[in-house]
């Protein structure tokens, strides 16, 4: 079976952990040699930035550092047993920007990163090298090797509007100013990464992550190319809810979403990704809801740019999304099996069954 997975930080970290565990792979660390199984993870990188000549990219290197056991579990990202002296020096230099630390362990995959990249090597290529530490079991696919970096409108504290990178908003403001617009800078003129619709369009299953659906999910769907390789792959293409409740339980989703008008809901999301036009559909199996689960199937059509054929929602909340089946399952994260149980449910709405 080839999964494909469009991820974003922290919350698909997590998520990649526990499809592999449902795929009966081990969760951390390399696949064990012939498995029938392959994850590709298509990896927002919107929220790569520069800072002190380096190229940090915090989804890869989440994603990279969970899936090879280095990242630091309390905090979700960074490294295991990270020191800061680097960041103590930098901050008695009074060297900008002092918002964003840079770990000493973690300044050395930024190190390597940024010397392939100015000697001309390609992000897809770099991450493939980087991996080769890590073994994450995954093929972690850049979603472009352009550059595209999200921007956040904002109003300031005088009241003078302007567009910031959104580390700023995100790390130095915790996204508390008011954000007028999310814009994925360069993502018109940017190219799908190597291997990126190849593995879309070979896929037995496409899922969306509970990631944040403005700055890691549509970031990836804007680059040229990607949405209409989810609309036309034969794979069931599936989404799962990072809002429980009607709240983000991780970050600050929701500021997200009001920036871009749409409600922090279930429902509300699953809408703004919209179902796959009917002909799409077609293409995908039809799959029995487990009985404990409840499944809305509509039977409007999918919308002008929709991506989905499924959509799971938190066993307590409920929706209704134009042209897709919903179910409702259990969608919190808490451990490694909880969240093997999400990817299962996700995959036999998909219309495939883990053996």
């Amino acid at each position: 079976m080839k999964v494909v997975v469009l991820v974003g930080g922290v919350g698909g970290a997590r998520f990649l952990l526990g499809l592999k565990a449902a795929l009966g792979l081990p969760p951390v660390g390399a696949a064990p040699e012939g498995s029938p199984h392959e994850v590709v993870a298509v990896v927002n990188t919107a929220d790569d930035v520069w800072l002190h000549g380096l190229r940090i990219c915090p989804d890869l290197d989440t994603c990279m550092y969970t899936l090879g056991g280095g990242i630091d579990p309390d905090r979700g990202w960074g490294r295991a047993d990270e020191t800061w002296v680097v960041k103590e020096e930098l901050a008695a230099y009074g060297a900008d920007p002092t918002w964003f630390g840079l770990g000493d362990r973690d300044i050395a995959t930024h190190l390597v990163r940024s010397r392939m990249l100015r000697a001309g090597f390609p992000l897809s290529a770099v991450t493939e090298a980087l991996c080769t530490r890590w073994r994450p079991g995954v093929t972690l696919l850049p979603m472009s090797d352009d550059r595209v970096e999200t921007h956040v409108v904002v109003d300031e504290p005088g009241g003078e509007r302007r567009a910031i990178h959104f580390q700023e908003w995100w790390v130095r403001h915790r996204a508390e100013l008011t954000a007028h617009a999310i814009v994925p800078v360069g993502a018109e003129q940017a190219k799908p990464g190597p291997g990126v619709i190849e593995a879309i369009e070979s896929a037995d299953a496409v899922l969306l992550a509970p990631s944040n659906p403005v700055v890691s999910i549509d970031t990836i769907l804007s680059v040229p190319g990607v949405r209409d390789a989810l609309r036309g792959t034969s794979a069931g293409v599936v989404g799962l809810s990072p809002i429980i409740g009607g709240k983000a339980l991780r970050g600050m989703a929701d500021a997200c979403l009001s920036a871009i008008g749409v409600e922090t809901s279930a429902e509300a999301v699953g809408r703004h990704y919209g179902g796959r036009p009917a002909e799409a559909a077609d293409n995908t199996a039809e799959a029995s809801p487990p009985a404990e689960a409840a499944d809305n199937t509509a039977e409007a059509a999918g919308s002008a740019a929709g991506v989905l054929d499924g959509w799971l929602v938190h066993s307590t909340d409920t929706a209704t999304v134009p042209g897709v089946t919903v179910r409702s399952v259990p969608l919190l994260m808490s451990d490694v099996p909880a969240t093997a149980a999400m990817a299962r449910a996700a995959l036999d709405l998909a219309g495939v069954t883990v053996g």
